[in-house]
């Protein structure tokens, strides 16, 4: 059959539960910052790839709610592209000041964007609502409730941790919170989630390509770039939009002459690009802009240095990379935490700035340093793009809960 040959091919982890009938599911995304779509994208692509008998909808939460976008209005910027602009500056110091005025601005206007997406709802009925975007849940949760009341909604929290008050948890028994680690747990329980609302996922959702099984070793991908194949490799990554901190990383390592190369990944940032391609470096470099091969760009790399957003932080450790990130006041307040737990968990060196880089590289050079990390990496197991499917199964109408699973099995190659 043709299923079995695509799962043959990909060799995927896949559970899949027999259900008696379709459902229809709404996925609210954004686009500030490329970790809400890169959710909203996965989850869709696991649930087609375990054909699911779902018909999952994206729908792009700023086009729904545009003519209530004040700052647009004022600047003709949207507000997903200004958070952009922020991120790809660097311009992030007193970033929680910026979203505390934007959370009063979402007070304000609960009740009109209450009955905006609840005549959305009305025009496109569905069976259960999912949200993968922070500040606005409450709104949606009412919303949703007024028009379809016992169709679960469900917050899938993107970041590792919450950021109270009214970031991703909302204190609503409507509200259903997944929650990807130990922290964000405990944060939806102290705001009175149960198991009846709550659901304990393995890590972060990831896009399936992160858990293919791998054919190519790290030095032929190397090779290919054009990099020595046996040099440690560090991938430096600052999300979709890049960071111009990038090309500071760079100068500051190139003007130490260290054994390592390194993978500039600028993404949309074409001027970054462009500026890194300009100079000649001592280091041998990989540039490039946007592309859908980070999973394998990871491969390559021996470690990352990046912002310690719950995206970059997820597919390193995914990809078995011990990662270099830095916590001081320039740090998003949501991604705060990230940083204690990589001194947590010991899966990586957490510096005041990217600023003072080298002795965080060196020091990561050092003989064992890197194996003892790597093994740490290794000892985390994120199943939660596999395990999402299944409980947002239960919450649909038709499963039966008594009928043994079917699966189809393979396994994770890190």
């Amino acid at each position: 059959m043709a299923w079995a040959v695509l799962f043959r091919n990909m060799k995927f982890l896949c559970n899949t539960t027999v259900m008696s009938g379709p459902g229809k599911i709404h996925v609210l995304f954004h686009d500030a910052g490329g970790g809400h779509r890169n959710a909203a994208v996965a989850l869709k692509t696991v649930c087609e790839q375990q054909i699911r008998p779902w018909e999952i909808n994206l729908v792009q939460f700023q086009d729904l709610t545009d003519h209530l976008d004040i700052l647009r209005r004022l600047t003709g910027i949207r507000i997903q592209e200004q958070y952009n602009v922020l991120l790809r500056n660097g311009w992030t110091w007193g970033s929680e000041y910026l979203l505390r005025i934007l959370q009063l601005t979402i007070r304000i206007f609960h009740k009109p964007m209450v009955r905006l997406l609840a005549n959305y709802w009305r025009g496109h009925p569905a069976d259960l609502l999912i949200s993968v975007i922070p500040h606005f849940n409450r709104q949606i949760a009412e919303s949703w409730n007024s028009v379809y009341p016992g169709h679960p909604f469900v917050t899938i929290i993107t970041d590792m941790a919450d950021f109270p008050p009214r970031f991703w948890i909302e204190p609503v028994a409507e509200q259903i919170v997944v929650a990807g680690s130990e922290r964000a747990e405990e944060q939806a329980r102290n705001l009175g989630k149960t198991e009846k609302n709550l659901f304990r996922a393995s890590g972060m959702i990831l896009r399936p390509e992160f858990y293919a099984e791998q054919k190519e070793t790290p030095p032929a991908i190397r090779k290919e770039l054009g990099l020595d194949e046996t040099l440690p490799t560090a991938i430096v990554l600052f999300g979709g939009y890049g960071s111009n901190a990038m090309y500071d990383i760079v100068e500051q390592l190139d003007a130490e002459h260290l054994p390592l190369q390194m993978i500039l990944v600028c993404g949309k940032n074409e001027r970054l690009a462009a500026k890194l391609h300009e100079k000649t470096w001592n280091l041998p470099l990989h540039i490039v802009g946007f592309t859908r091969e980070v999973n394998r760009l990871m491969r390559a790399a021996d470690f990352l240095i990046g912002k310690p957003g719950p995206g970059s932080l997820a597919e390193a450790m995914i990809s078995g990379l011990p990662v270099v990130v830095e916590c001081n006041s320039s740090t998003l307040p949501q991604e705060r935490f990230n940083t204690e737990w990589v001194t947590e968990k010991r899966v990586g060196i957490v510096i005041k700035s990217f600023g003072n880089v080298v002795p965080a590289v060196k020091e990561l050079l050092e003989p064992g340093k890197l194996p003892a990390l790597k093994r740490n990496v290794r000892a985390l197991q994120n199943r939660a793009v596999f395990e999402i499917p299944e409980f947002l199964s239960s919450l649909l109408p038709g499963h039966d809960k008594s009928q043994p699973e079917q699966t189809v099995a393979s396994r994770t190659v890190n």
